[in-house]
């Protein structure tokens, strides 16, 4: 599967310990695209939705959302949060409002049934819809980058998990995919998902908000959106 070193996988002494750590805990996989599987089985089960896909970011998981509701419109967001947000409801094809708004945690992305839950991290989370959770550094589960869509929805699940991987199917060889469609490279790796396995063994299940509008300076002073 991997070429030699130093074409390809690094010796053991080289390589990230996360994949084998998570063996010696107990999970059990075969080819490392598994171990994102494992853990998004385990986000889905924990925040209390149906599926779950594991992508490089929040951010990247919010405009799949948008681009796979496909409705563009003006959303309604808190002028008071990440100023990735109106960058990619832009970059979708939407426009946007700032609006004046306290939250917690998590907010609607007004009208759509679209949840930026990027400061909320605790048992069932989800609230309904699509719900986007990140694991930036500074997050309940900080594996430094990637997120989270999730979702009760059967076919948005299964175009996520293609589309999120160069519109791939990881159950087929690369060789023998007939790949229908355009996708983007959003992929979370399989050492990043075992570092978020780890993570979630060690956090006690109910958690306080990490983030709120207060957290944020008002993007409405920012020049870009002027």
């Amino acid at each position: 599967m991997f070429k030699e070193w130093p074409l390809g996988k690094p010796p053991i002494n080289l390589s990230r310990p996360e994949l084998e750590q998570i063996k010696e805990l107990g999970y059990n996989w075969t080819q490392p695209h598994e171990v994102v599987s494992l853990f998004e089985d385990k986000v889905a089960k924990f925040c209390g939705s149906k599926y779950a896909v594991a992508v490089d970011c929040c951010t990247h998981g919010l405009f799949l959302v948008l681009k796979y509701i496909n409705q563009p419109q003006k959303l309604y967001i808190p002028s008071h949060t990440y100023t990735s947000v109106p960058m990619y409801i832009k970059h979708a094809g939407y426009d946007f409002e700032f609006v004046d708004k306290e939250w917690s945690g998590v907010y609607k992305l007004e009208p759509l049934d679209i949840w930026d839950s990027a400061g909320r991290w605790t048992k069932d989370m989800y609230i309904s819809g699509f719900q986007i959770i990140s694991f930036q550094i500074k997050k309940r589960i900080p594996i430094g980058k990637g997120g989270m869509i999730l979702c009760n929805d059967y076919d948005a699940y299964k175009w996520f998990k293609k589309v999120c991987y160069d519109g791939r199917n990881l159950d087929l060889p690369y060789d023998q995919d007939n790949i229908e469609f355009y996708g983007w490279h959003y992929y979370m790796t399989p050492e990043d998902a075992a570092r978020g396995i780890i993570l979630m063994d060690t956090l006690p299940k109910i958690n306080d908000d990490s983030h709120n509008n207060k957290s944020y300076p008002n993007l409405k002073n920012f020049n870009v959106f002027k």
